[in-house]
């Protein structure tokens, strides 16, 4: 019998996982919902909220929120969509521009203090493993990345 299932590993892992990237975030006042909308806005242009929510795995209703928190911080506004005029375009703001940089050094260093322990091959070897095991939930769940 397996004393610890994969599942409870990788459960423990992403909680463990989420509430240091909250530590982390907090000195930058970044809220962790926060960043897959920095990160799919970072390469410039403008999302639909709809795209944003499939970027980031959540559902509509959720992405509104953060959409609306985030417009409230100062981080992004909305724009008129000029292919549906029922839909707004979601677009970063010079301060969300500023953002980026922030949450790209606290993203660099959660993933330097996750994979510290490995040598450059583990390191490989992990991800690769990794990718896998999500390569077979996506297919399950029918929930791509």
């Amino acid at each position: 019998m397996i004393e610890k299932s994969v599942a409870d590993q990788l459960n423990w892992a992403a909680r463990l996982l989420v509430r240091e990237a909250e530590t982390m975030l907090e000195p930058i006042g970044l809220n962790p919902a926060y960043v897959p909308v920095l990160l799919a806005l970072s390469a410039g242009g403008a999302r639909t909220p709809k795209s944003l929510a499939e970027a980031a795995a959540v559902e509509q209703p959720t992405m509104t929120a953060t959409i609306q928190r985030m417009e409230r911080d100062g981080l992004v506004s909305r724009k008129r969509n000029p292919d549906d005029g029922r839909s707004a375009l979601i677009v970063l703001t010079p301060a969300g521009y500023d953002r980026i940089a922030d949450t790209d050094r606290v993203l660099d260093a959660l993933n330097e203090l996750l994979l510290e322990q490995f040598t450059t091959a583990e390191r490989e070897q992990f991800l690769d493993l990794l990718g896998r095991v999500v390569s077979v939930l996506e297919v399950q769940t029918g929930r791509a990345g």
